[in-house]
């Protein structure tokens, strides 16, 4: 019985010890890694100076009318994630795609992740490139920044729209995320690994092969940034905050609402629609497609943005 006891303490060891060198082997992969693809990078967009950091702005188009594009949370390179609807949009707009702290190229940053300071960087970005009138397109959790902008600079935003956007009420917001796990999975290089495993998230859409490879280089090197992390505490309090807004009197509201049947909001149109109800000029559209609608309905968002806007 000992000298089995022996042989299985021995198996043990020897399987920790195996996979204590695996590890060690995909977190040494994953830094050399990361050295290289960090000389891969190819700037785009236009990095402007906020509260002493730089921040990426992309523009694109010359119309007479300005659209800001804001991301959804864990977005790792705005400008190339709106690709598509920057495409249908630029012909006849200014269009203009914000990328938000430990995002895209912008820089991290450690500063705390509230919706008031989320809109004073925006907004900071924008008087820099001498832009103060637009509308606000914003992608899901930004809904919530985008509705404290426009109660903050009433005068500026022309209209809000909604692309499957985070609606103030919505269930799940106290949910936290195992941002430990994380960042383990990251040091040690199993994030990478899992990457590489899976299929491409903008396989078989409207993406040139190099943004879909700057596309991951970024994901692998923004997730879990200190702008991240810091948002991802702060999003159960900047919800809470945004119950006590209101659309401004008078502002278009267009919210395009995910009709996804492969995985169902229980209740998510209905929020939309009671948000939009508050204002008189409120309009949900519905349209088939994922959370991302962008990747895959950007023309109908284009139309439909022509439409409320003229």
């Amino acid at each position: 019985m000992r000298t089995l006891g022996r042989i299985v303490v021995r198996i043990m060891l020897g399987i920790i010890g195996a996979i204590a060198l695996v590890l060690a082997a995909t977190s040494a992969g994953n830094a050399i890694a990361s050295s290289v693809e960090a000389d891969q990078i190819v700037p785009y967009g236009t990095r402007v100076e906020v509260d002493g950091k730089k921040m990426n702005v992309v523009e694109r188009g010359t119309g007479s009318r300005t659209v800001v594009l804001l991301p959804g949370f864990g977005t790792a390179a705005p400008g190339i994630d709106f690709e598509p609807l920057i495409a249908q949009l630029e012909s006849k707009f200014r269009v203009v795609v914000v990328e938000p702290f430990g995002s895209g190229l912008s820089d991290d940053t450690d500063a705390p992740r509230t919706s008031e300071r989320y809109v004073q960087e925006v907004h900071g970005a924008l008087e820099r490139l001498g832009i103060d009138r637009y509308a606000i397109a914003a992608h899901s959790i930004a809904g919530i920044y985008a509705l404290a902008y426009a109660d903050r600079y009433p005068d500026e935003v022309t209209a809000f729209i909604g692309i499957d956007s985070s609606v103030p009420g919505q269930p799940g917001t106290d949910d936290p995320l195992p941002i430990d796990l994380m960042r383990w999975m990251k040091w040690l290089g199993i994030s990478r690994q899992l990457d590489a495993a899976g299929p491409d998230p903008l396989e078989g859409l409207p993406y040139s092969d190099e943004q879909r490879a700057q596309n991951r280089i970024l994901s692998l090197r923004n997730s879990l940034s200190s702008a991240f992390v810091n948002e991802a505490d702060a999003t159960s309090v900047n919800f809470r905050n945004a119950e006590k807004l209101r659309f401004p009197t008078g502002l278009p509201v267009l919210l395009l609402v995910a009709r996804d049947p492969n995985a169902p909001e229980p209740g998510w149109l209905d929020l939309h629609r009671r948000q939009a109800a508050q204002t008189p000029d409120g309009r949900v559209v519905e349209l088939s497609g994922p959370h991302y609608l962008h990747h895959v309905q950007a023309p109908r968002i284009a139309e439909e943005i022509g439409k409320l806007l003229g």
